[in-house]
């Protein structure tokens, strides 16, 4: 029964949660989820440590501690092939693991006798995790971003993450293209957000879940802002695609009733109908797609496919 579960681990800045996940249906089990607060300015090996209370706890809930496969969505900048970190200072997390081997150092601190370590970018695990599920299960393009404190995105045809194809960009990202006088990455996050009612407002919130709850004629144009360049710069991709679906994820996604509407129309505007979804997986798509990464068949696809960065 082991061989057709896998561990799926999703890191975050502050957290790492991980479960264990059917390998044949891409449910996660039932008491197999545990999470752990990271420091993300503590040494390696603190670091590794309590990457290791979660995955620990999960091998244990499935009796893995003979053999334990472990798939991880973790940000870049990282060596997806190798496993080696390459967090700086500019990172502001995890400089520490700075050219630290994930699959040398974190196996000393994990319970089960061999280990298995594979990787995949969060935003990438995000996509491939989703899917799997609801809508864009039946599709056969699906664009993925995730709305948060970053812009993340995959490109995935026929349930495969798409990095080196002709109809995607460079890397299979979108944070990092130029918009406006910027990335894209300066307008489809919570800074952009924040700032931009403040502009408005002179009043400085937190984040984006006061700005929608505040209801005013200055929030709801944030958000039409938010969803009429968010249409602008996505439009040459989807047509490049040829997308049947854009699934959204990250806490903005949340507020998508505010900006959908005009994304959609603008998006319409311009020849292109195509269904949305947000997600309701969370991390849970990270977990579900880390975990993908140990079906022979969709590794054998993706394996030299993966990302240096």
């Amino acid at each position: 029964m082991t061989d057709q579960i896998a561990i799926g681990a999703d890191i975050g800045g502050s957290h790492i949660t991980s479960a264990a996940v059917n390998l044949r249906t891409f449910e996660i089990l039932e008491n197999t989820t545990f999470s752990a607060k990271i420091d993300n300015k503590a040494s390696k090996d603190v670091i590794m440590q309590d990457w290791a209370k979660a995955i620990n706890k999960s091998i244990e809930s499935v009796s893995m501690q003979t053999k334990a496969d472990i798939g991880f969505a973790i940000p870049g900048p990282f060596n997806y092939k190798t496993g080696v970190a390459m967090f700086e200072g500019d990172n502001d997390k995890y400089e520490s693991l700075h050219n630290v081997s994930v699959p040398e150092e974190l196996p000393k601190f994990i319970n089960s006798e061999k280990v298995n370590l594979r990787f995949l970018n969060d935003a990438t695990s995000f996509g491939v995790g989703v899917s799997t599920q609801g809508k864009a299960r039946k599709c056969k393009k699906v664009i993925v971003v995730t709305l948060g404190t970053g812009f993340g995105s995959a490109f995935i045809s026929n349930g495969v993450p798409q990095v080196n194809s002709n109809d995607v960009p460079q890397d299979g990202c979108l944070w990092d293209k130029p918009y406006k006088t910027g990335i894209s990455d300066d307008y489809f996050s919570t800074r952009w957000c924040i700032e931009r009612y403040f502009e408005l407002t002179s009043q400085r919130v937190k984040g984006v879940k006061e700005i929608a709850a505040a209801d005013t004629d200055e929030s709801r144009k944030v958000f039409n802002e938010f969803g009429a360049n968010m249409a602008e710069f996505m439009i040459p991709f989807v047509k490049k695609f040829q997308a049947e679906i854009i699934v959204m994820g990250g806490n903005i996604s949340k507020a998508s009733d505010l900006f959908l509407p005009k994304l959609k129309n603008d998006l319409e505007k311009a020849g292109l109908q195509l269904e949305f979804e947000v997600s309701p997986l969370l991390e849970d798509a990270a977990i579900i797609g880390s975990a993908k990464l140990f079906v022979n068949d969709f590794w054998n696809v993706v394996k030299n496919e993966l990302p240096e960065i």
